[in-house]
């Protein structure tokens, strides 16, 4: 997937919704220092960029030569280039030492992670006893009216053909996925923790925003148009029936699992 999304990478990039400002405070809360970072699947540095105005340094990496070229460079930000497999070489050469990082996040991309690694990865970089991993992402968006139910078609009906066997662990927010890490202070388990992103999209913006979907973009792939004149022609009707607002509030639910990693070794 991270081949097919490099190649929608503006349209990546421009489609998808920021994260609101409480997660990140949430999540800050949680770690006892500051000073660094590691944000994995960074893509185009949505993330990162939030990051930046909390932790002194943030390091991003992504498997994605073309997302990153679409990051925003912050001076506290560094992107790197990693392997679709990293070492603990490549580790330890492009994000830090063991046992250095406060926290390590995850946006919308640990369902598509080799996770049995990856957590051994994170157990390795992460302060002990309580540096923090932070994995959230969000489901179906919401418009309002008549918007919502054409969008509901898409996201159940139309694209489920084109839907990755790992978007199930979307859908159910990450609650049955494996993740080995202890409850932070004042949580009773990892979650999920759940807020809500909000943008304000014009159509033409919302429907950049639909054909940035894996779904979307695997049918393209294939040969199929999902967003066809009939459909795109649906929208517009519903989105001048609803008041006729040139740009709507669009509600993206995001959840959160997060954790701690404890005294837990990277063998674990």
């Amino acid at each position: 997937m991270a081949e097919l999304f490099g190649k929608q990478a503006r349209r990546y990039a421009d489609g998808r919704p920021s994260y609101p400002p409480q997660l990140f405070q949430f999540i800050a809360s949680k770690t006892p220092s500051r000073d660094l970072a590691w944000d994995v699947g960074t893509g185009s540095g949505q993330a990162a960029r939030s990051l930046a105005e909390i932790y002194k340094n943030v390091v991003a990496t992504d498997v994605s030569p073309e997302q990153l070229e679409l990051a925003q460079k912050l001076p506290n930000i560094r992107y790197e280039l990693t392997s679709p497999v990293v070492s603990r070489a490549e580790l330890q050469q492009k994000v830090a030492a063991e046992s250095t990082v406060d926290l390590v996040t995850i946006a919308m991309a640990l369902h598509w992670f080799d996770r049995p690694n990856f957590y051994r990865q994170a157990k390795r970089l992460l302060k002990k006893p309580d540096g923090v991993i932070a994995a959230w992402g969000y489901t179906m968006p919401r418009v309002t009216g008549p918007v919502d139910s054409i969008y509901e078609e898409f996201y159940s009906m139309d694209s489920n053909p084109f839907w990755s066997p790992t978007h199930r662990m979307v859908i159910d927010e990450y609650r049955d996925m494996d993740f080995p890490f202890e409850p932070v202070e004042g949580m009773e388990d990892t979650g999920p923790v759940r807020f809500v992103a909000e943008r304000a999209m014009g159509l033409d913006e919302f429907l950049t925003f639909v054909r940035s979907t894996s779904p979307y973009l695997k049918a393209k792939e294939e040969g199929v148009e999902l967003l066809g004149r009939d459909v795109v022609e649906r929208y517009r009707r519903a989105w001048n029936e609803e008041g006729g607002e040139a740009e709507k509030v669009v509600k993206f639910p995001v959840f959160l699992r997060i954790g701690k990693v404890g005294n837990a070794s990277s063998t674990d």
